[in-house]
């Protein structure tokens, strides 16, 4: 695991509150996605040196953590069940539709899976006169299982 990567996540979520920005707009920062942008603040993805240089800029990182920022990381470092409940409900989902996810892509593609490398994920917020939805879309190639 790499404590590095984690305390620096820690770090730019408090620079960031501080300066009042919203992950769009430190995305917009680096061009990359909001999504992409907040993993890799958060740990979960490495950076090329020109999205650290522009992290680092917008927070005022050292040398330091601008290289932490592209240092490989250990992905997925969470407890198992996850003990934060909004994470937890996502480990609930796949624990009910996770058999359903793959039966109907396997239906549908035939025998593989889908890659969460080659991956992309919005998440945006869907009004509703009953309290406002939250709408992951999540699009991931699929990979078809060899034979050898």
């Amino acid at each position: 695991m790499n404590d590095a990567k984690t305390e620096l996540g820690r770090k730019i979520l408090k620079l960031k509150k501080g300066k009042g920005l919203k992950w769009t707009d430190v995305a917009a920062r680096i061009g990359q996605s909001p999504v992409w942008t907040c993993a890799l603040c958060m740990g979960q993805m490495s950076a090329e040196p020109h999205h650290a240089r522009g992290i680092a800029e917008l927070f005022g990182l050292d040398e330091e953590e601008e290289a932490t920022l592209c240092e490989i990381p250990y992905r997925g470092a969470q407890p198992l069940p996850p003990t934060d409940p909004l994470i937890y409900r996502f480990y609930e989902l796949i624990l009910v539709y996770g058999t359903t996810w793959k039966e109907m892509i396997h239906e549908e593609f035939g025998d593989g899976i889908m890659s969460a490398i080659d991956y992309d994920m919005q998440l945006e917020r869907q009004p509703d006169q009953k309290g406002d939805r939250v709408r992951i879309t999540m699009s991931g190639k699929f990979l078809p299982y060899k034979r050898y």
